[in-house]
């Protein structure tokens, strides 16, 4: 009887659990539909706010393009290179007026000239300041042309092409190049010692000490001197970020090298002296560090080597423009120091070799030009951060 009522209920049974079954799905499916309905809108607002976005970004663009700042920037580029170039026409221009009151007083008329100039730059008239620039670097290197071709070798001046085995002389020297003036120290390295002396007794890469040439041959007790290295003059305008700097290198009175570490590797000639002896090197990174020398000083060019030229430049012994050059040489135990006048590099070189010495190097010349042998007999030049001073033994 159980069994047969169990039967009866059982198709009931699976009815309700089948209607519970569609239920759970039907409310399921509709939960899931409400899901995927809400992140449909999500995702088209999210799309509808992208759209936005780019359409935003792409009407930008246009803009941009429409601008063509690659023209507008070409154009201020071009106009920042026309300021600099106008700058550094001034700079230089100046500087060459800076090196024409080295050799005369009268430069009224140069001064004025460009005062007016700097009156165009502050308005920002670049063309005609560049214009006026030009003219004025002709006139400036016409005026010292001018006064250089009037230069005469005094009437006092010994005629000799030998320079002297002792002391100072003044002597005008016949070479291959023409006719030239030179003053000239010379003393025997037996008797004599060849000191470098430095105003800084460390590097200095700007506001640099300097003294006068006398200053540094009295303080060493010398009994002749001449002006050392290229350096940085503190009146030109290039260097107002390293005044009275030089770079090369050098050992001191002191037995302190100067400028070292930039100077490793420098293929700047330089002269060593020791005792009794010099010796001249074509590149400054042939010599280490020795301190038990006397002197060390790098400079450019090496003029002459084994009374051989070798600077001639470039094969024109006349180029480059005319000025007062100083040099160092030796000839076995004997030093010189002297200048020959209005002179191209070039063209010390031929004079020194017609002389006869040996080895020599360029010194800084120009407004630094000083030699010193109980007095000036050139200069006295600026105020030097080196120079080279003879000192009895």
């Amino acid at each position: 009887m159980l069994k047969k009522s169990i039967k009866s209920v059982f198709p009931i049974l699976k009815l309700v659990l089948f209607i519970i079954l569609i239920l759970v799905v039907t409310t399921f499916s509709y939960f899931y539909y409400v899901k995927t309905t809400n992140e449909i809108k999500l995702l088209n607002k999210n799309k509808s706010d992208l759209n936005k976005v780019l359409t935003s970004i792409s009407s930008e663009l246009k803009d941009l393009k429409s601008q063509d700042q690659y023209k507008i920037n070409k154009t201020l580029s071009s106009k920042i290179e026309s300021i600099e170039t106008t700058y550094d026409k001034a700079v230089i221009s100046y500087e060459k007026l800076l090196d024409l009151k080295t050799i005369t007083k009268k430069t009224e008329k140069f001064d004025s000239e460009f005062a007016s100039i700097l009156t165009l730059l502050s308005e920002q008239n670049y063309i005609s300041a560049s214009a006026s620039l030009v003219k004025f670097e002709k006139d400036i290197t016409n005026e010292k042309q001018k006064i250089l071709s009037t230069f005469q070798i005094p009437a006092s001046s010994v005629q000799s092409n030998t320079p002297p085995t002792g002391g100072y002389q003044q002597q005008a020297v016949n070479s291959d190049v023409g006719e030239f003036l030179v003053t000239i120290i010379a003393a025997d390295l037996n008797t004599t010692r060849v000191i470098v002396d430095t105003a800084s007794d460390s590097d200095c890469k700007n506001d640099c000490p300097v003294l006068p040439l006398a200053d540094y041959v009295s303080r060493s007790g010398g009994f002749a001197g001449i002006n050392g290295s290229y350096f940085c003059p503190a009146d030109y305008p290039s260097c107002s970020d390293k005044k009275n700097s030089f770079d090369t290198l050098v050992m001191n009175k002191n037995k302190k090298y100067l400028n070292s570490d930039n100077n490793v590797y420098s293929t700047v000639p330089a002269v060593i002296f020791s005792g009794n002896s010099a010796r001249f090197v074509g590149q400054t990174l042939e010599w280490g560090r020795d301190t038990s020398v006397d002197s060390v000083l790098a400079m450019q060019p090496l003029l002459v080597s084994g009374g051989n030229i070798v600077f001639n430049g470039d094969g024109e012994p006349k180029r480059g423009s005319k000025g007062n050059r100083s040099f160092v040489g030796a000839t076995n135990s004997t030093v010189y120091i002297g200048v020959v006048f209005n002179a191209t590099v070039a063209e010390a070189a031929h004079v020194i070799k017609t002389m006869g010495i040996q080895y020599a190097l360029n010194l800084d010349n120009g407004g630094s030009t000083a030699l010193w042998f109980g007095g000036y007999k050139a200069g006295p030049g600026r105020n030097l951060p080196n120079a080279i001073v003879f000192v009895r033994k």
